[in-house]
């Protein structure tokens, strides 16, 4: 959301004279902390999330969930697990936790083995444009998956994995991947049957963006035990993220130590949970989730139009208001540019130029490999702003196309 004064109203009220600026809420909590809490909750309950614990970013909340985890696996009378399951080509932050169940490898090759952790190990992405085969149905495509994520589990030993840690929608990496239908009741299925918990990171993907406010209620029946939210939490107003935990965990903690091993100074910082809570409300109010819905299928439908035959565009996917591009040098192989090229930064800065701010990423094929672009507008956009962005977008992809057959 743009040009709202609604959540810089209710961070400065934070921190007024009226208000309290500061407490640290491993002793202490606050209305706001409460109330965003409460409200997140409300949505999440129907699906077994009962809690909600906040932070500044969405690393933190990876490496609070993975955390959350393991320490759920120890009190449940299972300190055996220690291993990760993740999967390939995702993003899931920059701390230590995080970076290890990512396998984005630009971000990771500097500190590989030294501030990584190896007790994780990765499985195929849902990544249908490239990894479902030829007369594959999706049904088939999302059994194979599941079975390669089940074979995985047996390969190290069920009773060793505390979690499988996954991106519900791809993001800054995979851009924008949908799974398969059916593809997460199985995992969820498998999970189960070795006891192995399911941490789904939503910070990209989640809060509305993809046109349910949980992007995972567009999967079936699935119920994470952990899932992380960031981002469009705060609205970009206030640097906040969160986890919230399932009842299932909430329970064996309760029966156990009664806390969480964890903390940060400013977790649950009181302005950035105000926030938060004024981003839920409009939200709510001017009903965005469902009209993120629509024009998502708006822009989607406009840039189909005019980029969906285009010469370098190999596949344009997401939902709702998280659509993602990927370019390609030969459409028919699906040959991605070479890295020199640099088809996304192109993108990115042809299209800023004019208007537009998109989001690059480069390695989507393999972490060296691949080009992509991501469009994630504000809930808020009209009906014109999306035709202009359309509009601009193909300006700008028009001039890289020229330049490369120059």
């Amino acid at each position: 959301m743009h040009r709202r004064r609604s959540e810089n109203q209710a961070s400065c009220t934070a921190l007024s004279s009226n208000a309290l600026e500061y407490v640290h809420t491993m002793a202490y909590t606050t209305s706001s902390a409460e109330e965003l809490a409460d409200a997140l909750t409300e949505l999440s309950k129907p699906f077994g999330l009962a809690k909600a614990y906040f932070v500044c970013s969405g690393s933190e909340a990876m490496d609070a969930a993975m955390k959350l985890a393991r320490q759920y696996q120890v009190e449940n009378g299972q300190p055996q697990r220690k291993r990760f399951v993740a999967r390939r080509q995702a993003y899931h932050g920059n701390t230590i936790g995080a970076m290890s169940v990512s396998s984005n490898l630009p971000s990771k090759i500097p500190y590989d083995g030294v501030l990584t952790l190896d007790n994780v190990s990765f499985v195929s992405p849902a990544y249908a444009y490239r990894g479902r085969r030829d007369a594959e149905t999706e049904q088939q495509y999302a059994g194979r998956l599941v079975q390669e994520l089940d074979d995985e589990f047996r390969r190290v030993g069920p009773e060793t994995v505390i979690a499988f840690v996954a991106e519900t929608v791809g993001g800054a990496t995979a851009d924008c991947v949908t799974p398969p239908r059916g593809y997460f009741e199985g995992v969820r299925k498998v999970c189960d049957r070795y006891g192995i918990l399911l941490v789904l990171d939503e910070i990209m993907c989640g809060s509305g963006r993809t046109g349910s406010y949980l992007a995972f209620e567009r999967q079936g029946d699935v119920r994470p035990d952990l899932v992380t939210l960031g981002k469009g939490l705060g609205g970009g107003y206030a640097p906040i993220a969160g986890v919230l935990i399932g009842e299932k965990v909430v329970q064996v903690l309760k029966r156990g130590s009664a806390s969480f091993v964890h903390g940060h100074t400013y977790q649950a910082h009181p302005a950035c949970c105000a926030a938060g809570l004024a981003v839920q409300k409009i939200i709510k109010r001017d009903d965005l989730v469902a009209r993120c819905l629509a024009r998502g299928a708006l822009l989607e439908s406009r840039l189909r139009s005019v980029l969906g035959d285009a010469k370098y565009v190999g596949e344009l996917r997401g939902r709702g208001l998280f659509l993602g591009i990927e370019f390609v040098q030969d459409r028919a192989s699906k040959q991605p540019f070479k890295p020199a090229v640099k088809f996304a930064s192109r993108m990115q800065e042809a299209a800023h130029s004019r208007g537009p701010a998109v989001y690059p990423g480069s390695g989507t094929v393999d972490g060296v490999n691949g080009d992509h672009v991501i469009l994630a507008p504000p809930l808020t956009i009209t009906e014109g702003e999306v035709e202009e962005v359309v509009r601009l977008l193909k300006m700008a992809y028009d001039v890289v196309e020229e330049e490369l057959v120059a």
